[in-house]
């Protein structure tokens, strides 16, 4: 394995990253997940362009357009967040409306794609990457709707699903697997942060060089490490808070005896974990709207904390 130690792929996608000598990286990992050679022409504006440590403590988001006009939305997740597939979705809507010009025909829409990188167990399954499209199947006999000639010659693609947003997530939180499969080595990466010294997925020897922590200024490695600091904090008060409250909820129900009072009870002590979390980030001075966006909770609730 590498000797070097390198810096977390969501704070190069803050700093590092986004020099454009550096997009190389990027175009490497989007090249291994698509399969295709994707170059990066430019980065747009997104929300990580407001660079407040409380509040990106726990998501990066970037911003890239490549030389055909396509958008690609990189999202890294830290903790869990309650209604995150929906985030995906807000997200990826959002690029198609602000990226086309009013009095635009509907043909000049943007195609997007939405990679997110969770350090969580988002929703339930055992694969490590999950992509998502827009089909659209007959109800009597199954088929899938295709393109016309003239649709296909005009937009340029094959199948309807090209013309709609696509979401790849990537569950990097417990990959430790060292792999020949190029898009496994990224997740690899993405996991433990450790580039091994026969990496050779597209990007990674990029990244072997520019991502060293040996690289970075005093200033730099001080901020850095805070940022580092910030995450454990925030993911150890939710995993303790999330415990504390299974357990409470647990025990409550079955005192009462009752199938409906374990579920109850179980309901009361997670609502309780993610109050106790609300409160705890509410004393850290993070924005409510990013509390509600991690517990779950309203904004009313959370400002009478």
């Amino acid at each position: 394995m590498g000797k070097n130690r390198y810096i977390r792929f969501d704070w190069a996608m803050k700093r590092l990253l986004r020099d454009k000598a550096n997009y190389v990286v990027l175009e490497g990992l989007l090249t291994t997940l698509l399969g295709k050679k994707i170059t990066i022409q430019k980065l747009l504006e997104s929300e990580s362009n407001q660079d407040s440590e409380v509040s990106k403590q726990n998501r990066v988001d970037l911003l890239a357009e490549d030389e055909h006009g396509v958008l690609y939305l990189m999202e890294v997740q830290n903790e869990t967040e309650f209604a995150y597939f929906q985030r995906m979705l807000f997200g990826a809507s959002k690029l198609v409306t602000e990226y086309i010009n009013r009095g635009q025909g509907y043909e000049n829409i943007h195609k997007v794609y939405s990679i997110n990188i969770v350090y969580f167990n988002l929703g339930q399954g055992k694969d490590i990457v999950y992509h998502g499209k827009t089909e659209f199947r007959g109800l009597h006999n199954g088929d899938v709707l295709q393109l016309s000639p003239f649709q296909r010659q005009k937009f340029e693609v094959d199948a309807v699903s090209e013309l709609y947003p696509e979401y790849f997530i990537l569950k990097a939180n417990d990959f430790n697997r060292w792999s020949k499969v190029p898009l496994e080595q990224w997740i690899y990466v993405l996991s433990t942060g450790d580039i091994p010294d026969d990496a050779d997925a597209p990007g990674l020897s990029e990244a072997r060089e520019k991502l060293q922590i040996a690289r970075m200024t005093k200033a730099e490695l001080d901020a850095y490490y805070h940022h580092l600091d910030n995450v454990v904090i925030l993911r150890d008060n939710i995993e303790t808070a999330r415990g504390e409250g299974w357990i409470d909820g647990r025990a409550e129900g079955l005192e009462e005896g009752r199938a409906e009072g374990l579920e109850q009870g179980l309901a009361k002590g997670q609502r309780q974990a993610m109050m106790a979390v609300a409160t705890s980030l509410k004393s850290k001075n993070m924005p409510i709207n990013e509390i509600a966006n991690i517990t779950g909770l309203s904004a009313e609730e959370i400002a009478q904390l």
